[in-house]
């Protein structure tokens, strides 16, 4: 039976989960929450969504939702999902969940108070690019991990714009440095040591963020994202006897991985498949109780430590222990 979902927001964001939510006969869109009722009726007449609701509160009090994605600003993050969770609903919570490890701790906390499932939604992770590039890895065909080299960037200058705004936390780190953050964490595992360095726009936010990660064994990562450069990712792995080179690794459209080795490249092709599909329906086999979601308490957690932990970085010179 497909799960009912209902949005908590009419974010731009959801254009890009909804078409796969469509496609999936596990999920149901149900209903679509706003502040202003008008809104939420025209989003939904929009998507074809029969429910709408002008404000969080009377959409949370719908009894036949019985799952709730959440792409509001940063900073309700967590607030709105302790909400959710608290009003009988399981949640999928947009990334980042939050910078503040109690913050995400906490919003774990109401999820196992009322036994109810909460994951935080990088969708890439749910991508067989994403799998067959860990699996790649750790099988040894670069030989030993040595180097994790990640980008994500992009061009925007409205200072209106949630991205980069300091009232909700905007700024590139958190809108997209999260992805190389995750991506090297999945590969490298946890950091013991982060360096950071920002570039901080007249909006007030990260415009151009870059960082260093040091890893258990030696292995290492770096990275930069931003919100005032052209279009850019990348992921590429990088071991003792070769490369895996990923051109698309967060959004997973053009799914594709090179094997660089020996002075020849392997192009190792993945089929292509709906990353937000995925992780709906991850989230949602969890509530049926399949199984525990791919993403749960222990990777948001230290995902929001290790963005802390670049942030203070960043504002002190120094570099960051996580030890």
């Amino acid at each position: 039976m497909a799960v009912k979902w209902g949005i908590l927001s009419t974010a731009d964001i959801n254009k890009r989960l909804i078409p796969g939510a469509q496609e999936s006969d596990e999920v149901e869109l149900l209903a679509v929450g706003s502040r202003e009722l008008a809104r939420a009726q025209e989003f939904g007449a929009k998507w074809g969504i029969p429910r709408a609701y002008g404000s969080y509160e009377e959409f949370l009090a719908d009894p036949d939702i019985e799952a709730v994605y959440i792409p509001l600003p940063n900073t309700m993050h967590c607030e709105w999902s302790i909400r959710a969770l608290e009003a009988g609903k399981h949640v999928l919570c947009e990334k980042p969940m939050s910078r503040h490890p109690a913050d995400v701790e906490a919003a774990f906390d109401a999820s196992e108070r009322t036994n109810r499932v909460l994951s935080e939604a990088f969708m890439y992770r749910h991508n067989p690019q994403t799998k067959r590039l860990k699996e790649l890895v750790d099988s040894g065909v670069i030989g030993e991990l040595r180097l994790i080299r990640s980008t994500f960037s992009y061009s925007l200058f409205d200072a209106e714009n949630i991205r980069l705004r300091t009232d909700v936390e905007g700024g590139s780190l958190m809108d997209v440095g999260c992805y190389c953050v995750s991506g090297s964490r999945l590969l490298g595992g946890e950091p013991e040591i982060v360096t950071g360095q920002q570039f901080v726009g007249p909006s007030g936010t990260d415009w151009v963020f870059a960082g260093t990660m040091r890893f258990p064994d030696g292995v290492l990562a770096t990275f930069d994202c931003g919100t005032s450069l052209p279009e850019r990712d990348e992921l590429e792995a990088i071991g003792t006897e070769g490369s895996l080179f990923v051109d698309d690794p967060w959004h997973c459209l053009n799914p594709m991985i090179e094997l660089r080795r020996g002075g020849e490249v392997e192009r190792i092709e993945i089929e292509r498949e709906n990353s937000y599909r995925l992780e709906l329906e991850d989230l949602g086999a969890a509530l049926r109780g399949r199984g525990a979601p791919l993403l749960g308490r222990e990777d948001a957690v230290q995902q929001a430590r290790v963005i802390e932990a670049l942030f203070r970085s960043a504002e002190t010179g120094s570099a960051v222990s996580l030890s």
